[in-house]
């Protein structure tokens, strides 16, 4: 079966790749001209050159595909431009899904966000029903993800097998950017978080989030949407696992969200005037006033989904930044 997989030189999507080339796909990779193929290599699988943004390369890209992974995504809690984000995000997948039904592609699975869904107070964990609103949405990269998650709904409402996976906080190996989270990981381990705020994250080891994208392809039921998560950790209990895998102490300074609001404006003013990316941002801030937390539940039970202890994730994903020397 030869399959398409957006955003494979990315985190999830290189996981995503390397899972289905396991499986027996001859996959086909879609990646920009001159991007960072790292994570690509010693991978045997065919790169076709475009861009979300490009329908012309995205026509080609499908041609003769029967299935194909849409993960590829902007992900990042600030930009200079919102409005690229937001087209990269949204209109980038309606080209792609469009040309993709055009083709006839047999089964569509697009990668989501839990940053679409509700937020349950006091730390109960959401799940795919928990009502949300477009104005719930913190930051552009939430409401990018909120308003493609509403365009692909609509194209399965129009007839288009496409099945949504909402991963929730990926953890693990070859996070070649990082990530935001894996750069918490990362600055933990070199003991430069030395006080936190009080909330909540969604720990998920990216390979277990591959393979719940592969049942959601084989078993998951069109137009549904399904959580890939792990285990609900707070910040605190984050930092202390991987404190303990770096031999240092664990931070105990926990600041008020209040407090740390201001620095983070004068951590994006400061971007803006350099172009680097700012320390402390503030959406993040925002979102950290909430724990985020969620249940897999539903895909456990009707996908088989069956992630592994935070702990491991986070001990992976230590491992890996600390073997290629991050810290």
């Amino acid at each position: 079966m030869v399959t398409l997989v957006t955003g494979a030189t990315g985190f999830v999507g290189s996981a995503v790749a390397r899972r289905l080339l396991a499986a027996g796909h001859r996959v086909r990779v879609l990646a920009r001209a001159g991007g960072d193929r790292r994570n690509l290599a010693g991978l045997e699988v065919d790169v076709v050159e475009g861009d979300l943004l490009d329908p012309a390369s995205l026509t080609a890209a499908v041609a003769g595909v029967e299935a194909l992974f849409h993960v590829a995504a902007d992900y990042r809690l600030w930009v200079p431009d919102p409005a690229a984000m937001m087209r990269a995000n949204v209109e980038g997948t309606g080209h792609l899904l469009r040309a993709a039904r055009a083709a006839g592609v047999r089964r569509v699975v697009y990668t989501s966000s839990v940053a679409t869904l509700g937020i349950n107070p006091a730390g109960i964990p959401s799940d795919e029903g928990t009502p949300v609103a477009f104005t719930d949405m913190v930051g552009i990269y939430k409401q990018s993800k909120f308003r493609a998650e509403e365009l692909v709904r609509g194209l399965a409402a129009e007839g288009l097998d496409v099945v949504i996976v909402n991963p929730s906080t990926p953890i693990g190996p070859r996070d070649i950017k990082p990530t935001p989270t894996g750069r918490i990981i990362v600055e933990a381990a070199c003991g430069r978080i030395p006080a936190f705020v009080d909330t909540g994250l969604n720990i998920a080891h990216v390979d277990d989030v591959a393979e719940g994208h592969l049942r959601a392809f084989e078993v998951g039921v069109a137009g549904e949407r399904y959580i890939l998560g792990g285990e609900d950790l707070s910040l605190g209990q984050i930092l202390a696992v991987v404190a303990g895998l770096a031999g240092r102490k664990p931070p105990t300074i926990q600041l008020p969200h209040g407090l740390v609001l201001p620095i983070a404006y004068v951590a994006e003013a400061w971007a803006r005037l350099t172009g680097a990316e700012p320390f402390a941002t503030v959406d993040g801030v925002r979102m950290a006033r909430k724990k985020m937390y969620f249940s897999s539940a539903k895909a456990q039970a009707q996908l088989g989904y069956a992630p592994r202890p935070a702990e491991q994730a986070i001990a992976d994903a230590f491992a890996w930044f600390r073997s290629n020397n991050y810290c």
